[in-house]
């Protein structure tokens, strides 16, 4: 299980380079609110994004947003040895429908292909040479699993969940929601594509996925993460 590594507070390394394998980066909301960095970082976010910023009605949700798209912006500085906040993103074509909610990219090429997700306070983020989703879940209630079961599990998966013991179904399940939500965040489909046509597994290893390596994420108790990447023809 990959460990990401952790984003915290205070000053970015001056570059970043990007090996072999994704970076993977975790941050704690609770370690940059308040802090001395948190405003200066949101004066570096778009004009978009500041929208998106005060559009939410609640101060945690507009603190979790700041964060991952700062932590974004500085990460992906360092990486293009850009200034993140001249850093233009744009959202590329839906490989389902065409329309441009697809994945999002860096205005003009040149990389890195990355990733962000964010739930109750942790914010994930992937940075990768080729196509990468990153996603994390707060482990559900029984009851929100018995809820969407059958509109985004795999009939396989569905199998591999009844054969648990109760206890043991709520974690299965966030594992394997962000199993797929990291894979369709990958292709850059998201919702588009229905979820429960894709198996990735709900047990203890990602099933194959052709094309991508899906693997799981070591992130605080009471959540589930996973990345999934393109792998190299």
């Amino acid at each position: 299980m990959n460990v990401p590594r952790v984003f915290g507070p205070g000053p970015m390394p001056g570059s970043l380079t990007l090996g072999g394998t994704p970076d993977v980066w975790l941050a704690r909301v609770a370690d940059h609110v308040p802090a001395p960095d948190f405003e200066a970082g949101r004066a570096m976010l778009d004009a978009a994004e500041r929208a998106r910023y005060e559009a939410f009605l609640r101060p945690a949700d507009r603190e979790m947003y700041a964060v991952a798209h700062i932590a974004l912006r500085r990460l992906l500085g360092a990486y293009r040895g850009e200034d993140p906040g001249s850093v233009v993103l744009v959202r590329e074509d839906c490989p389902v429908c065409g329309g441009p909610h697809g994945r999002p990219a860096v205005a003009g090429g040149g990389g890195p292909f990355f990733s962000l997700s964010h739930s109750a306070g942790l914010v994930l983020l992937a940075f990768a040479a080729t196509p990468v989703g990153v996603d994390v879940e707060e482990i559900p209630a029984p009851g929100v699993v018995e809820e969407l079961r059958e509109a985004i599990l795999h009939p396989g998966e569905r199998a591999e969940l009844d054969a648990l013991p109760p206890a043991d179904r709520a974690a299965a399940f966030g594992r394997c929601w962000a199993r797929k939500e990291a894979y369709l965040k990958g292709t850059g489909a998201g919702l588009a594509d229905n979820p429960d046509r894709t198996r990735v597994g709900a047990g203890p290893v990602p099933y194959p996925v052709p094309g991508w390596t899906v693997t799981d994420l070591a992130v605080p108790a009471g959540h589930s993460a996973a990345l999934a990447t393109a792998t190299p023809c």
